[in-house]
């Protein structure tokens, strides 16, 4: 079915119209009365809305030839709607009195043939927004992939409901394997972030193990310090209590100097106040002790002060971070990610740093809070759909188990048994994803309950495929059979038999169906001669439709004298087009529009060729118009030169060229008057006709005239306004008031003249 049939009603059976019959002429006999005469066109309109109403096309058409009134011939023209019979009986009033009827016939052809345009137009659009979806559903995704896919799927809907069904599928599938590459795409990102993700959570690992290592080591290299200095205290016991207390003050000094350089400030702290302890039984240091205590405290005080300026910016910038997260674009696990990284960072920077800052802490804690709703809500939603397709699953086994119980197994519908298995088998993969551990369970059930219904299926399959086989054994004994007629019939019966047998595999049904046409293409091979003489034919109109067609198109591209010439076949042309009485369906309405056309196309050129003809007389005679300047310019100024511009003048305006003739009365009368002596007024009247055909064919003005543009703007305007005047001005008018313009200066005359030339040339 073509995408024709599918937009309009199909023309009701073609009846062609009979010829009007020849009626010898008759004896005189005595005329009818005037009532009887009335009698016959109410007769004739009562008996055309007889056969209106009963669709006999015959009678209708008969009565567009023969019918006794105009009327009545136009009643049943405008009844008729079939493109061929239309096409004869134009044929058949082509040429008669009745010139209405074939304006009407005509008519309805031309608008058949404008729907038929439309539809194909609409047919091609179908076709190129669904080619633009299936390329652009194969394209890798990038940043234009989305915006283009929304675009070519607004384009598609707007043809989409006049879409073939398979168009209209192949389409879907392609749309769908679009939004699957962009899914694919969104995939792929998150799969990145999470990458990412796990790599920072590595790198703070590390770094956090080897802090902790670092610690390990100076507590170890502390105790082993204090191990000999437990040594060397038992070794100098003997001493006097203060030299003890001084070497242990020195001591712990020296250790404190020696956490300070490990980096340890913890430990040194705590040694500064083991010293104070000691302090208070100690007697007065010594000088070089007492500068080595003062410059550990000025080292501690300087750390302090240190850990607290670098410790607290450090803070402000996590809170800040964690900030920015609140109502972030993020996918919620990519955000899940930054806001454990940013925590984890917090507690590796709260550790060892002193006073905690409970202000700040409450502070980052509300932040994260804020920024994870987002993402908790995620979660909750994902849980949420789990449980939705877990629970859709369920109902769908229910379904199919209810199914498999429930169907008769003794008749089975095989093709709802194939349809039920692979409907349930997408449907399962679209309710996902679900929680492994609570679908592990109906996961089993499904999978066996999906295998009994497909070994089936497989052995249907089995029994089908040995029946086909069986149905192509007989049709290539069939081959070879020499009664040809009974052996097409015979593999007729075959082909409805092997429609009638059960579904098989798709690889099984291909290969079997090629095997089983080949056998029988051979029986039909013979029958396709006998259409020989038929097809024949047609190519041979077709041909002639087509040598018709070249030759209008050879006409549409000449000019001049031989388009004039071309142009008087045209009649011909159409006649002998007509004349052919069939054309290959799959070739006559391309063909027919072809013709139309190119018939159009040659009336616009030889229209075109007019056009220019004219066009180059008022031309000539805008170039003549600068002779009869220069001759009345030397009349202004009394020059010697003015009788042999005259002359000049006057042979420019007796040239071969066809000059209109109301110009050229303008100018033979420029010629014999002086014309205004004022150069700048007639230079202003020239710069206004310039500027008013550049109004009129809407061409631009050279910036110096802007102002007098825009003043006879405001003064046309005030005369619509005030007086009701509507402009009927056009080139040829202008150009009539431009050769009556006195005299101006050459160089000015030329500049302005090809602006006034320009602006014809581009309304032609």
């Amino acid at each position: 079915m073509s995408l024709f049939s599918r937009f309009r009603k199909p023309p009701s059976p073609s009846v062609p119209a009979k010829p009007p019959e020849t009626v010898a002429p008759k004896a005189q006999e005595p005329q009818p009365g005037a009532p009887e005469a009335a009698l016959v066109p109410a007769q004739e309109e009562q008996g055309l809305e007889a056969a209106i109403a009963a669709g006999d096309m015959e009678t209708i058409a008969k009565l567009v030839i023969d019918g006794t009134s105009t009327k009545i011939r136009q009643l049943a023209a405008e009844a008729i709607d079939d493109p061929a019979q239309i096409r004869q009986l134009i044929r058949d009033a082509r040429g008669g009195k009745d010139k209405s009827v074939y304006k009407i016939l005509t008519h309805k052809r031309d608008l058949l043939l404008a729907q038929e345009r439309e539809v194909e137009h609409l047919h091609a659009e179908v076709a190129a927004a669904a080619a633009a979806i299936e390329k652009h559903s194969h394209r890798p995704f990038d940043p234009l992939f989305t915006p283009t896919l929304e675009q070519l799927e607004s384009r598609w809907q707007a043809v989409a409901e006049h879409a073939a069904p398979d168009i209209a599928e192949k389409t879907r599938q392609a749309i769908d394997r679009a939004r699957e590459t962009i899914a694919q795409h969104l995939r792929q990102i998150a799969a990145e972030a999470a990458r990412q993700l796990a790599a920072a959570n590595a790198a703070a690992q590390a770094q956090l193990q080897r802090e902790q290592d670092e610690k390990a080591a100076a507590a170890a290299a502390t105790e082993r310090a204090q191990v000999q200095e437990a040594e060397r205290k038992a070794e100098t016991e003997k001493h006097d209590a203060d030299a003890k207390a001084l070497r242990q003050i020195g001591g712990l000094v020296r250790k404190a100097h020696g956490a300070l350089a490990a980096g340890s400030s913890k430990t040194a702290a705590g040694l500064r106040r083991g010293i104070e302890d000691k302090l208070a039984h100690a007697p007065a240091l010594p000088a070089h002790l007492a500068n080595q205590l003062r410059q550990l405290d000025e080292k501690l005080q300087e750390l302090k002060d240190w850990k607290s300026f670098s410790v607290a910016p450090k803070r402000i910038e996590l809170i800040e971070r964690m900030e920015s997260l609140i109502g972030a674009t993020l996918h919620p696990t990519a955000l899940a990610g930054h806001i454990k990284d940013l925590q984890e960072q917090w507690r590796t920077l709260s550790k060892g740093a002193g006073e905690n800052g409970e202000a700040e802490w409450q502070r980052f804690h509300e932040a994260a809070q804020k920024a994870f709703q987002p993402c908790r809500e995620f979660f909750e939603a994902q849980d949420k759909v789990k449980e939705e397709n877990l629970r859709q699953r369920g109902l769908l086994f229910d379904r199919l188990a209810a199914f498999e119980a429930q169907h008769n197994w003794e008749q089975p519908d095989w093709r709802n048994v194939i349809t039920a298995v692979r409907e349930s088998r997408q449907l399962w993969r679209e309710h996902s994803p679900v929680d492994p551990a609570a679908a592990e369970e109906l996961q089993g059930r499904f999978n066996a309950l999906t295998a009994a219904l497909q070994s089936r299926i497989d052995a249907e399959y089995a029994r089908n495929v040995k029946e086909k086989k069986s149905l192509i054994e007989r049709a290539r004994a069939l081959a070879g059979s020499p009664e040809t007629r009974k052996a097409i019939d015979e593999v007729k019966r075959l082909q409805e038999r092997w429609k009638d047998v059960g579904p098989v595999s798709r690889d099984d049904d291909r290969k079997l169906w090629e095997e089983f046409r080949k056998q029988c293409d051979a029986l039909f091979q013979k029958r396709q001669q006998e259409f020989a003489t038929q097809h024949a034919a047609l190519d041979s109109n077709k041909s002639q439709a087509v040598s018709l067609c070249e030759e209008l198109e050879k006409i549409a591209e000449l000019s001049g004298p031989e388009l004039h010439e071309g142009a008087r076949k045209l009649p011909e042309l159409r006649v002998a087009f007509d004349a052919i009485e069939e054309l290959p369906k799959a070739n006559a309405r391309q063909l027919q529009s072809r013709f139309e056309r190119a018939f159009e196309r040659c009336h616009k050129a030889v229209a075109q060729q007019h056009a220019r003809e004219a066009e180059q007389g008022w031309v000539a005679l805008l170039d003549a118009s600068n002779a009869v300047r220069a001759y009345r310019l030397a009349v202004v100024r009394d020059s010697a030169e003015r009788d042999s511009l005259k002359e000049a003048a006057e042979a420019q305006l007796t040239s071969s060229i066809k000059l209109p003739k109301r110009g050229l009365d303008v100018l033979k009368h420029a010629l014999a008057q002086p014309g205004n002596a004022d150069l700048a007024s007639n230079e202003l009247a020239l710069r206004t006709l310039c500027v008013r055909a550049e109004i009129l064919t809407d061409a631009p003005t050279p910036s110096a005239d802007q102002t007098l543009r825009r003043e006879y703007q405001v003064k046309r305007l005030m005369q619509r306004m005030g007086q009701g005047i509507k402009s009927d001005e056009g080139l040829d008018a202008l150009t009539l008031e431009w050769l009556a313009i006195g005299p101006t200066e050459a160089g000015t005359y030329l500049q302005l003249l090809e602006r006034f030339k320009a602006c014809r040339g581009k309304a032609l």
